[in-house]
């Protein structure tokens, strides 16, 4: 199974919500916005990264107030 991980970085409010619950694949960047760890631009402000496992990514994606993370299971959009 293929999981990918989706980040609208330019409709990210820098809350912090993702990096708290799940700091393996989050973080805080310079510009006080969070960063998917290890993820490719896609076009504009657009990031993706492929994991066979959602792990704690769901947990951000449910957890950011303005839904900027989202999670696709098999080209299937989960949230």
């Amino acid at each position: 199974m293929v999981v990918k991980i989706i980040h609208e970085k330019d409709k990210c409010i820098a809350c912090g919500a993702c990096v708290a619950v799940c700091p393996k694949h989050w973080e805080m960047g310079n510009d006080g916005r969070s960063v998917l760890k290890g993820a490719k631009n896609t076009e504009g402000e657009t990031f993706v990264l492929e994991l066979s496992d959602v792990e704690c990514n769901m947990d951000a994606a449910k957890g950011c107030p303005v839904n900027c993370i989202h999670v696709e299971k098999d080209e299937k959009r989960e949230i």
